[in-house]
């Protein structure tokens, strides 16, 4: 008889600390079940590199969002990058989506400048200005072989 009470306290407990794992692995992976409380928003950068799915989209300093997802638009040569924010945030349609650095090398993320319309964006609808990244790399190449004489 004690045998089968140590035996379902060990099973009680090896389920708990399964069931904790799934929720701190899901809670820090930032995912949800369903996207009923988020809306999308799409932003095309003339190079997004560095910038990768699920990192975070930043408004006055709060994250506040995901990066859904990157694509190439072979027709207009940019990147598509959706942006998916929670419902109870509100972006004014004349905002401006740019990419940033977080630190010196640090990972890329998109911060959104927020405009002074009273209109705001809506599901689906396009930044009608963005700023793409800045590569040290280019910056370092042009000051060096650029001549002035």
């Amino acid at each position: 008889m004690k045998n089968n009470y140590v035996n379902f306290l060990v099973g009680l407990f090896v389920l708990f600390g399964i069931g904790a794992l799934v929720f701190m692995s899901i809670t820090i992976g930032g995912a949800s079940v369903s996207n009923s409380g988020n809306y999308t928003l799409v932003a095309k950068f003339e190079n997004s590199s560095g910038l990768k799915e699920g990192a975070f989209v930043e408004m006055s300093g709060v994250r506040v969002g995901l990066i859904q997802s990157i694509n190439y638009d072979p027709k207009a040569y940019e990147s598509v990058v959706k942006i998916s924010l929670d419902n109870a945030i509100t972006v004014p349609d004349d905002s401006i989506a740019s990419i940033r650095t977080s630190g010196i090398i640090g990972d890329r993320f998109v911060k959104i400048s927020t405009g002074g319309s009273e209109v705001n964006m809506a599901d689906g609808e396009e930044f009608i200005e963005t700023e793409s990244s800045i590569s040290i790399e280019e910056l370092i190449s042009k000051y060096m072989f650029s001549q002035d004489k």
